[in-house]
């Protein structure tokens, strides 16, 4: 016999196995010669009291054998399929549009301009300690884009975008925990995320797909309302005697690609693709976007207040069964929202600019979240009349203002990855901090005045946000707190118009802009789903 048994119990109760199997046992008045296999389906934490209840939902084979889910994917050979469709990016979108591809037996040819997640490591960690930035592989570009190297949170709230369940199935397919399928807020952690890229790549390629990296979209070659070619900048490594301290010498050349199906999977850092479609006068707008900080704060200090804890010894013996809490918070200033960004628990904060005179920050976990620090973006929800001052740049005017922020950053911090930092306390009460606290940013902090970086507006707006959020959580204005800038790559602050019902862009009917870059998702599950629904539009048309 199978039932489904839901319940609201203890922690402690939910997070041990043997516990909660005798709770289940009570729960269905099961007998001591019973056999019984429980299944977790969904499960989230209710921390609104001291004594912390888990929701959660149980499958219970009963005196049966247990029935296993297939995972309901298959993949098709498409080695010699007809079809194709070319992807620009191997992102979230970019990959997730691959698959799909090979799910319906069609050929997927994918042009990445950065490299396999392995060999962005080398770049990663020269950001990090040299404070060299590789334009072209870095935190945001490069197989898996930004997603790889900045969390794997996987929660949505696009649920209308598609399906989310086979999403997250597609991942487990290839390598993660099934856990990710019962959590409420589902998350990966960076340090997991690049094999399971690097095994939907082998799935790709297995099955007869194309991945180019080090293969960088320059121009778009169209007629009247069509894309006919695309041309990319490959570069390549060869040897040469001339150079005997330097033998790998790195060569560019310039491919013609005619595609019929051309899927814009670039992520929301791809500036150059931007200015690319301005100059080739295909049609973009400027669109709102948000810009603040990192703010980092003791993790304890978080699980002291969300957990309702009085001590240390508290904490403690909660985290001993409790994952790292988290927050969200939001609060309106004056017409401008203020609020909690791409929150990580058990955190660091992480370098990811894409241009060597720029800083910029996000954050990431890794999946146990046992670092000793949370950080969040915390920013400032611009809108289009804050583009003013920057009218002249046209559908470019909120890039042009976020590129002017990030360089500041950059000028201020010393004009290296060292970032511009405040004590949190001391930025709420315009002082500079005489001395900074210790940061889980690894290049280093610079003291500064932040409101001279982030502009009198987005820094005043802040400042008052972090009083309103002291409130909410008594003690998160403090000088134990620390604010790193400039968290400035929330969203695009461009979007390439499509048509919503066939998502062909309004210009060009063969031409499907996708995901962060071009303005329709905002995390790694929104644009994964958003690739499927592009190569599903694509299957239409066919």
């Amino acid at each position: 016999m199978k039932k489904e048994l839901n319940l609201a119990i203890a922690a402690h109760i939910a997070y041990d196995e043997q516990l909660l199997k005798e709770e289940v046992a009570a729960q269905l008045s099961l007998k001591s010669t019973d056999t019984f296999f429980i299944k977790p389906l969904r499960r989230s934490i209710d921390a609104r009291s001291r004594n912390i209840k888990v929701n959660l939902r149980l499958a219970v084979w009963i005196n049966e054998p247990v029935t296993d889910d297939d995972l309901g994917i298959q993949y098709h050979d498409v080695s010699n399929a007809k079809k194709s469709i070319t992807i620009i990016g191997a992102g979230p979108a970019g990959l997730y549009a691959a698959l799909r591809c090979l799910e319906i037996g069609i050929k997927p040819i994918v042009f990445e301009r950065g490299k396999d997640v392995q060999a962005r490591r080398r770049d990663l960690a020269a950001i990090n300690k040299e404070h060299i930035v590789n334009p072209e592989s870095n935190y945001c570009f490069g197989e898996g884009g930004a997603g790889t190297y900045s969390d794997g949170k996987l929660y949505t709230r696009s649920s209308k975008r598609g399906d989310i369940e086979h999403i997250l199935k597609t991942f487990v397919f290839h390598g993660a925990d099934d856990v990710i399928l019962v959590d409420a807020h589902p998350h990966i952690g960076t340090n997991k995320l690049p094999n399971i890229i690097s095994n939907m790549r082998e799935t790709i390629l297995k099955h007869g797909g194309e991945i180019h990296f080090h293969s960088k979209l320059v121009d778009i070659k169209y007629n009247i309302n069509e894309i006919s070619s695309v041309i990319i900048e490959r570069l390549t490594s060869v040897t040469s005697s001339a150079v005997p301290d330097n033998w790998r010498v790195v060569e560019k050349q310039e491919i013609e690609h005619h595609c019929s199906h051309l899927i814009l999977a670039t992520g929301h850092s791809a500036r150059d693709i931007y200015e690319l479609l301005a100059k080739k006068k295909i049609a973009i707008e400027a669109k709102p976007f948000a810009l603040g900080v990192r703010v980092e704060h003791p993790q304890e200090f978080i699980d002291k207040i969300q957990y309702s804890c009085h001590s240390h010894d508290e904490v403690v013996s909660k985290r001993s069964y409790l994952p790292a809490s988290s927050y969200s918070l939001v609060h309106q200033v004056q017409g401008h929202g203020v609020y909690s960004f791409c929150m990580c628990p058990g955190g660091i904060i992480a370098p990811c600019a894409t241009a060597q005179d720029e800083v910029v920050t996000n954050g990431w976990s890794p999946s146990k979240r046992n670092n000793p620090y949370a950080n969040s973006g915390i920013v400032v929800g611009l809108e289009m009349i804050d583009f003013e001052p920057y009218k002249k740049h046209g559908a470019l005017a909120g890039l042009q203002l976020q590129r002017e922020i990030e360089h500041k950053a950059w000028q201020m911090g010393g004009k290296t990855q060292t970032a511009p930092a405040q004590n949190l306390q001391d930025f709420v009460n315009n002082k500079v901090s005489s001395k900074l606290i210790e940061c889980s940013y690894q290049p280093g902090t610079q003291s500064v005045q932040m409101n001279d970086v982030l502009g009198k507006m987005i820094g005043t707006t802040l400042q008052q946000g972090f009083k309103a959020f002291n409130n909410k959580m008594r003690g998160y204005v403090s000088n134990e707190a620390i604010i790193v800038g400039v968290e400035s790559r929330t969203s695009t602050p461009v979007r390439i118009p499509r048509d919503k019902f066939t998502l062909q862009h309004v210009q060009l009917k063969n031409l499907y802009p996708c995901a962060e870059g071009a303005g329709y998702a905002g995390g790694i599950v929104s644009a994964a789903m958003d690739g499927v629904n592009c190569v599903n539009a694509i299957h239409q048309t066919y």
